[in-house]
């Protein structure tokens, strides 16, 4: 039955929501002259979203259980509002040189930010999907923004094709849960599995789990990912390699933690099939990549890997991992991303071969310094945070008995360290390329030395980082 505290629990949504529409017509009406406004609005709006998570009165189950709005889905938003945030702020300057950046881009992330909450508040299959394609159909718009790139343009049509494809698997499976369990929420799934699995049902829950790797791009659903990366806008990039990432796996562990909690002997095979071969292959893969994009591409799906062993382990402390892993990665990628942002020729066009980074040290010794950080942190190098996120996923695998899957992914994650170390090896000991242009803004300066001092400082967070993600895992048990 409807009822009026439902509305406040979707606050944040609503918010979004009513700020997207206006917005919408501001620019429709005004044009790009109002671009830059919109962007702060969109930005104002993504804050006070954030704010309404904190409200009380934003936490319980709305709409008869379609909709959680709990610690798990409030730690997960603030991270994808967080990214969202960054992405509009550091786009102006990347788009000014083709005069791309146009009024609807800031919407569309708050559109895409409108589905990624309901993606990670979803109580049934229905709000799943809903959310998911609201999120997918901002992004496809977003990836081929540059209208007169070539590459942008691929980038939205390989991204729509094989979106589509895995949509199509996500519903096969979710019709295939709905016949054999007679129900689309969660708690019913969870139910009807009580008693053991039926054969339908296992093939219900391999072809949702299927349809979910595409959209956190683990291994063998990753084959849209490097193209996607490279080809799309480089603020896009970085919104796609941060806040849809943490939507889709949230609602990956909401999903296997609350709807198949029980058939967890069935799901718990897959997922360390998934994060083995992401690891593995996210590393290999990497070695011999030449544009640095298509390389953090690669570290996506590596990074992927390793929060699947969280989990895997399928408890509290393999969830609580999990999260903390998210909200570390996230400050890793935004800062990498900010700084591929700072890779201009002295024309102000974007630069984004490796080998353009050589001798980096010697002419922006800030920019050198702030990259060999975020590098050595998504290899995993103590004592930077990365390290941290690495050790509690490990930890939480051996502490639910899943002692070979632990030292496989650290042995694997050697593999991951050396493309990693080639580029700190390429900017402070390879002969200088031709020099950059012009510094980065106030806005990627500030953005970076923040992320820098998050990675290096990070272990003073741990106190409230741990007590954050305590509380989102207990939400889901």
């Amino acid at each position: 039955m409807f009822e009026a505290s439902s509305l406040l629990m979707v606050m944040p949504e609503l918010i979004l929501t009513g700020a997207a529409l206006l917005l919408l017509m501001v620019a429709a009406y005004v044009g790009d002259r109002a671009t830059q406004a919109i962007s702060w609005l969109s930005v104002l709006a993504l804050a006070a979203a954030g704010v309404a998570l904190l409200c009380p009165t934003t936490h319980g189950i709305a709409f008869d259980g379609l909709f959680r709005a709990d610690a798990f889905a409030a730690f997960a938003k603030l991270l994808i509002y967080v990214s969202a945030a960054v992405c509009i702020m550091v786009a102006p300057r990347f788009f000014a040189q083709g005069g791309a950046l146009r009024a609807e881009y800031p919407v569309l992330i708050l559109f895409a930010s409108i589905g990624m909450g309901m993606m990670v508040s979803a109580g049934d299959l229905l709000t799943l999907y809903v959310g998911l394609e609201l999120n997918s159909l901002a992004a496809y718009v977003l990836a081929s923004f540059m209208r007169k790139d070539n590459r942008s343009a691929e980038a939205g049509l390989k991204y729509f094709v094989l979106g589509a494809l895995a949509s199509g698997i996500l519903l096969y499976g979710m019709s295939l849960l709905y016949g054999f369990t007679g129900t689309t929420g969660f708690d019913g799934i969870a139910a009807a599995m009580q008693g053991g699995i039926s054969n339908g049902e296992l093939f219900g829950l391999v072809f949702v789990l299927a349809g979910l790797a595409f959209k956190i791009s683990a291994v063998p659903f990753h084959m849209w990912t490097p193209d996607v990366y490279e080809g799309s806008p480089t603020p896009v990039t970085a919104f796609f390699a941060s806040a849809p990432k943490v939507a889709a796996m949230g609602l990956t562990v909401r999903v296997a933690i609350e709807a198949m909690g029980p058939g967890s002997s069935a799901w718990q095979q897959i997922i360390i099939f998934l994060a083995l071969a992401s690891i593995v292959l996210g590393g290999v893969a990497a070695i011999g990549q030449t544009n640095i994009k298509r390389l953090l591409a690669y570290s996506s799906i590596n990074n992927i890997g390793f929060a699947l062993i969280g989990l895997a382990a399928g408890t509290e402390e393999g969830i609580a991992a999990v999260m903390s892993y998210l909200a570390i990665y996230v400050v890793m990628t935004l800062g990498s991303f900010v700084c591929v942002l700072q890779m201009r020729d002295a024309d102000g066009n974007p630069v984004e071969d490796i080998a353009s980074l050589s001798g980096l040290s010697q002419s922006r010794k800030g920019l050198a310094a702030a990259f060999a950080i975020f590098m050595f942190s998504l290899a995993g190098i103590p004592p930077l945070f990365g390290f941290w996120a690495k050790f509690l996923v490990f930890d939480a695998a051996v502490g639910a008995g899943l002692v070979p899957l632990a030292v496989i992914g650290i042995a694997a994650s050697v593999i991951g360290a050396f493309y990693y170390l080639k580029i700190i090896k390429t900017m402070y000991f390879d002969d200088p390329a031709p020099e950059y242009g012009r510094g980065g803004s106030v806005i990627e300066n500030g953005i970076i030395t923040v992320c820098a001092l998050i990675i290096v400082l990070g272990y003073l967070l741990n106190p409230v980082l741990d007590s954050a993600t305590a509380a989102a895992a207990q939400a889901l048990f």
